[in-house]
């Protein structure tokens, strides 16, 4: 029988696993075992849940969601070995792992609302819709990106799609999404604005001031917390004194939900809930999606800080398996459907590198061209 495959981390190498600090993480991984009884009661919880949700979705939407998954992890792991062979530069941080939130979340969307979200963002822009050729294009700093290839893997951007950026500054994009929110209800519209970021931004100042403005003026903005854990390479326990994001919202009396991130259905009925809310009554929600990103914070790295027990824990609930495995249970899927969504996964993402490799740099003039103010003439 064909799975779907998990990806691995970067086993240790000699060298590091003699270090001093090895010890520690060979201490901390003992420490971070748990009871395997306990393990399955928990996957079995998750796995009749997600089996209850299956009941509520078409079955073309399920098809579709289990494919948007597999692109991204394909496409992400195709961008690992870019960026590995010196095609890709700059910063690269990829979304192993993570796939359900970007996946559950925007599947709930219309095509008029808006979606903002940090550096992390290849995953939103495929579900968004842009092209794998058009992102992979601007891995590589081409003019076949969706941003010229001025922008590379923290600055996705297709307006078009209504897809308004991947954004470098840590919270950055949480007061412009407030802004599109503000706008969509100063023009009448139900339009809803979906704004991603990680909770280390939870601890920036804008994101305080935005859910105020948010919550005082009713916009219709959906807050999603991608709860990965990590901030960098420090454990959220480490640097927020309460760390259940989703009771930030108390402060401000809006709205929040905590929710299971590893499943792609939790997560799609949590945003249809707020969705409601917004379209409805014009008001903001706080969804605390708790993930988890097999991979390091970024392609430089190699994530010592977390133990092995920890990650293979996550991994075992891998929501692109999990959720390929409950299809499979409900008899909508089968090894011939797994191997043909593989098939044209594959395909796309290796035509997304032909395309890219093939694509012109842009030319001088473009340095010229999308910025905010013209060059003095003299």
């Amino acid at each position: 029988m064909s799975e779907l495959k998990v990806t691995p981390m970067r086993p240790r190498t000699q060298s590091e696993g003699a270090s001093a600090g090895a010890g520690v993480a060979e201490e901390r991984d003992e420490r971070d075992r748990i009871d395997p009884a306990e393990l399955q009661d928990e996957h079995e919880q998750r796995h009749q849940e997600q089996l209850k949700h299956i009941e509520h979705v078409d079955n073309e939407t399920l098809l579709k969601m289990l494919y948007q998954m597999v692109l991204i992890r394909r496409f992400e792991e195709k961008s690992a070995e870019s960026y590995t062979l010196g095609k890709i530069g700059g910063f690269c941080h990829l979304y192993i792992g993570q796939e359900a939130v970007a996946v559950g979340t925007l599947s709930a969307l219309r095509p008029d609302d808006y979606v903002l979200t940090s550096y992390r963002d290849h995953g939103h822009a495929l579900v968004m819709g842009t092209s794998p050729d058009e992102v992979m294009a601007e891995l590589y700093g081409k003019i076949g990106g969706c941003s010229k290839g001025k922008g590379g893997s923290m600055h996705l951007f297709d307006a078009d799609k209504h897809f308004l950026g991947g954004h470098g500054i840590v919270g950055g994009q949480i007061p412009l999404a407030t802004g599109v929110a503000y706008a969509t209800k100063y023009r009448g519209t139900d339009q809803a604005t979906l704004v991603f970021f990680g909770e280390a931004a939870v601890n920036q100042g804008a994101f305080h001031e935005s859910l105020n403005m948010a919550q005082l003026w009713k916009l219709p903005c959906v807050y999603i917390c991608e709860n990965n854990q990590y901030g960098m390479g420090t454990s959220l326990k480490r640097a927020m004194s309460i760390s259940d994001v989703s009771q930030k919202a108390v402060a401000y009396g809006m709205a929040a939900e905590f929710v299971d991130g590893m499943d792609v259905l939790a997560v799609r009925a949590a945003t249809e809930r707020a969705l409601e809310r917004a379209r409805k009554e014009y008001l903001p929600s706080l969804l605390e999606i708790r993930t988890y990103r097999f991979m390091g914070h970024s392609m430089s790295d190699p994530g010592h800080y977390r133990t092995r027990a920890e990650i293979e824990r996550y991994q075992e609930r891998d929501p692109i398996k999990v959720f390929g495995d409950n299809l499979r249970e409900k008899g909508l899927l089968d090894d011939a459907g797994l191997k043909e969504i593989e098939g044209r996964v594959r395909a796309e993402v290796e035509h997304a590198v032909k395309f890219a490799d093939e694509s012109p740099e842009p030319p001088p003039e473009e340095l010229f061209t999308d910025i905010y103010a013209n060059p003095i003439k003299k």
